[in-house]
């Protein structure tokens, strides 16, 4: 880590490594690849298709476009996701009579295994990354992250450099 001065006219720095979006986006990404390997290489999937399946196995039929709302994954990404489980048979499409455009989508019998198989594990990964975390300090760090999370998805949407 590299130190420099402030920039002239007393602007601050940016330090990456101590910017807060950054260092989430960082740990995020750890969490995932680390997620990736267990249900990789037990089950053949990779992260696009395991939340795909969490998303179905927490919340039961949904469409596409719900899915790829609460995962915050792009609509290209959960199409590709649920065509490639759909041909290993761990999902089912069915017809959105309010909508033909869209369809819904439901885990199969297999598909339910699977994520049976998963969610214990992926319960031990959590319990094994917050360990020597206080639970006090863990439910505050929630209830930051709650917080970040919700203004997060309002400045997505809103927000605009002040005096552009």
């Amino acid at each position: 880590m590299s130190t420099k001065p402030n920039p002239p006219g007393g602007e601050r720095a940016l330090h990456l490594e101590q910017f807060v979006p950054y260092r989430l986006n960082v740990a995020g990404v750890f969490a995932s690849r680390a997620l990736a390997r267990i249900y990789g290489e037990k089950f053949g999937i990779g992260i696009p298709e395991w939340r795909v399946i969490a998303q179905l196995g927490e919340f039961g039929r949904m469409t596409s476009r719900d899915i790829g709302e609460l995962s915050q994954m792009h609509k290209t990404k959960v199409s590709r996701a649920v065509a490639g489980l759909d041909q290993r048979g761990l999902v089912a499409r069915s017809e959105n009579r309010a909508d033909r455009r869209e369809s819904f989508v439901t885990l199969t019998a297999a598909g339910a295994r699977v994520y049976a198989q998963i969610v214990p594990l992926a319960l031990a990964f959590e319990e094994r990354w917050t360990e020597g975390i206080a639970a006090d300090e863990l439910r505050t760090f929630e209830r930051v992250l709650a917080v970040l999370t919700e203004r997060g998805r309002l400045l997505a949407g809103t927000y605009h450099e002040e005096g552009a």
